[in-house]
């Protein structure tokens, strides 16, 4: 059945991925891997549907199906109707192989469902039972995830179509992205040299204190620096926001915190002279773009989540100070573990960045 998939001509292959934003823009090298090894054959993406800006401007992908999960709010009926749907397009398509690169039971069916003759999947540990197998043709190991990058664990995938693997992760955008962003800068009379700062997470104890966050800011700005703050829509992170500026120098730094979609700030970071940012999305992003980072990090599992490929430096609080296991983190907490790295640290890595 793999051999048939080196002589399909018009082969059509769906990758599943349920989870969030970085974890989608980490699949890029796996779907790059695809298009390698089969250049004409159409790739299709199943995702949640608030991740879609990650891969919709793709170029090697055809077509994206999102899983919204505001379904859920229009009623048990009208749910399944969705849901029934999107099965049944998929199943339309005729995948020859599909990828299940996911760990819920959800995503196993949809892999079964699509009634593809090639269905891969991993042999999770918690999912080593009939029914798992039942839903896949073939099951890759997982036994070296523990010390494996996502990106290389994504890829691992590959093992049984035994083709080469490409390592780059892609973050894709318009030229309307960019045009969007360029308006916004042209309005707060910035040119083409600005530095990028994202200090907002979704969760806070990857954040860093806004006070140290303010004097790093004012720090580069005393060198001749433009600043440019982004953040999520989310209040938490606008507030996070107003408390950096109101502490910030009153020239040279803008805000353009919840202005911007993931694609439009994929465009204003591929065009900065330098980001720094914490453990999010947007980090994830200025390494796929290779635009020169500084990364600051927590308590996360830098073996799985450290900036992929960056161009610059990543600063761990572990070196300045304990942090407790990635694993034991209340998500909710109001600790800032990050407080423990120095504005002296950061400050001379963004210097090394930039010269």
């Amino acid at each position: 059945m793999m051999n048939n998939l080196h002589n399909t001509p018009d082969l059509r292959i769906l990758l599943i991925k349920l989870r969030h934003h970085g974890d989608m823009l980490l699949t890029t090298p796996l779907i790059n891997s695809l298009r390698q090894r089969w250049p004409a054959a159409q790739i299709d993406v199943l995702l949640y549907e608030e991740t879609r800006d990650m891969l919709a401007a793709h170029p090697a992908i055809h077509r994206v199906y999102g899983i919204d999960r505001k379904w859920k709010q229009l009623g048990a009926v009208k749910h399944m109707l969705k849901e029934w749907q999107l099965l049944r397009t998929l199943r339309a398509r005729h995948y020859h192989l599909v990828i299940n690169l996911a760990d819920q039971w959800r995503s196993a069916i949809v892999t079964r469902f699509t009634g593809a003759p090639v269905r891969l999947g991993f042999g999770f540990n918690k999912r080593k039972n009939a029914f798992w197998r039942f839903c896949h043709t073939e099951l890759a190991s997982v036994k070296n995830h523990q010390a494996m990058h996502t990106v290389e664990q994504n890829l691992s995938i590959l093992a049984p179509l035994a083709i080469p693997a490409v390592s780059n992760v892609t973050m894709s955008y318009s030229a309307d992205d960019w045009e969007h962003a360029r308006q916004k800068l042209i309005a707060h009379g910035i040119d083409d040299r600005y530095i990028v700062i994202q200090p907002t997470s979704r969760w806070f104890f990857k954040c860093w204190d806004e006070g140290k966050m303010a004097q790093t800011i004012a720090a580069l700005q005393q060198e001749g620096h433009t600043i440019v703050l982004t953040a999520g829509p989310d209040k938490k992170e606008l507030s996070m926001i107003d408390r950096i500026l109101s502490a910030s120098p009153q020239s040279g730094v803008v805000s353009l915190a919840g202005q911007l979609s993931l694609r439009q700030l994929a465009s204003l970071i591929d065009h900065a002279e330098l980001f720094i940012g914490v453990d999010s999305v947007p980090m994830h992003m200025a390494a796929a773009l290779q635009t020169p980072c500084v990364a600051l990090f927590g308590p996360s599992k830098l073996t799985f989540w450290s900036p992929w490929q960056v161009n610059g430096e990543v600063i761990w609080a572990g070196d300045y100070g304990p942090l407790p296991d990635p694993d034991a983190v209340d998500t909710k907490t109001s600790e800032r573990y990050l407080d423990a790295i120095p504005v002296d640290a950061v400050v001379a890595a963004a210097k090394r960045c930039l010269a």
